[in-house]
């Protein structure tokens, strides 16, 4: 009888603790070394073993756990995710341990003897190769996967003080608290009340470029862009728009909770996708319109785009300097950069580089994670 393969604990550790980062389950270096610890007393070729190993050890609160099953559903599961966002994947009940036969091989069963379950390894080995493989050449099997990870992605602005106050154990001396402790105290000296200043999320502006020739990445932008509005940092303010011969503003379509409705509302919402590109004069209706006195001004503006223009170029550098005073950062993510020799020669991209503060690639699920690093003003894991 042949053995099985050799289970690589660590692949399946290090891609499902990724995977939760993205969705905005705080997966440190720490849990996910106590993880790996867990999956060494187990069995990693059991989804059982896995779940529970991951639950107790990546989760830190409750908000974590339907993230948890939702992110453990997309890398484990061939089944579809529910439609329904609160609803939580089925939990797997615990089984009974049996002892392995004496050669050591694994069959991919679990202790109940159904064996339909795939090996939760190979699973692991797939969702793993998959955040880094190019969107446009997936298979139908591996869109649907991906279709479910990115369901459960986070995006979160980067954290900007404002003048509220809050109370705090360091920080400034809190005049009024501290007046009203020495009231309660008969004017006995009393302890020092300190406040410290708030922070909140920069608000995120997305620009889809939704033209013909990033038609094979639309959809998974669309819907990276439908998790920015309702994942785990849904506090974020974000704005949606798709920029091709026309700008349209799908905000108010991606309010949809179920990403499917959320798209067949921009579909219907945006009539100029697959069309041409002009990106210039876009850019200059956004900024007329959106920019100035609302949703620019600040925030951390992300355009998807590959940088084909059909109008001037001129215009679109014009614009982009423009965007770029009234933004807090500019981020450009082009699925096109990843591909091998290549260079921004195109003439819309050549134009708006020097007016970006961050150029990264778009193609894959990691780009994509590695670009919600670049967001929330931290550096991408390597």
């Amino acid at each position: 009888m042949p053995t099985a393969p050799a289970i690589d604990a660590t692949a399946v550790a290090v891609g499902l603790a990724r995977a939760l980062r993205a969705a905005g389950v705080a997966t440190g270096p720490d849990r996910t070394q106590t993880f790996l610890g867990a999956l060494g007393l187990l069995r990693p070729a059991l989804r059982s073993d896995v779940y529970w190993a991951g639950r107790l050890t990546l989760c830190g609160s409750r908000d974590d756990l339907e993230r948890y099953d939702r992110v453990f559903a997309a890398c484990f599961d061939r089944r579809p995710h529910p439609r329904d966002p609160m609803r939580s994947v089925g939990v797997p009940k615990p089984q009974p341990r049996v002892a392995a036969a004496a050669s050591g091989a694994s069959d991919g069963t679990d202790a109940t003897g159904d064996d339909r379950t795939p090996p939760t390894a190979a699973l692991a080995s797939s969702a793993e190769v998959l955040r880094h493989r190019d969107m446009a050449e997936l298979t139908p099997a591996e869109r649907a996967q991906l279709r479910r990870l990115l369901a459960a992605f986070a995006l979160s602005g980067e954290p900007r003080r404002t003048p509220r106050l809050r109370p705090a154990r360091r920080g400034g001396v809190d005049p009024r608290r501290t007046v009203r402790e020495l009231l309660r105290h008969g004017g006995e000296p009393a302890r020092l009340r300190h406040h410290a200043p708030t922070t909140r999320p920069r608000r995120v502006v997305l620009l889809l470029d939704v033209s013909g020739s990033m038609d094979p990445y639309a959809d998974a932008l669309l819907r990276f862009a439908h998790a920015a509005a309702h994942g785990a940092a849904a506090r974020t303010p974000t704005e949606v728009f798709t920029i091709g011969t026309r700008l349209t503003r799908v905000t108010r379509e991606m309010a949809h909770r179920d990403p499917d409705a959320a798209l067949a509302a921009v579909a219907d919402a945006v009539p100029d996708r697959s069309g041409g590109t002009r990106l210039g004069e876009m850019l200059r209706s956004f900024l007329d319109r959106w920019g100035q006195r609302s949703c620019a001004r600040g925030a951390v503006v992300v355009v998807l785009s590959d940088g084909w223009e059909r109008g001037d170029p001129a215009l679109l550098a014009a614009q982009m300097r423009r965007l770029h005073r009234l933004a807090h950062r500019v981020v450009w993510a082009n699925p096109r950069k990843a591909r091998p020799g290549y260079a921004p020669l195109a003439a819309g991209m050549a134009a708006a580089l020097p007016h970006v503060d961050a150029f990264v690639e778009g193609h894959s699920l990691a780009a994509l994670e590695r670009l919600a690093a670049v967001v929330r003003g931290v550096a991408a894991d390597a």
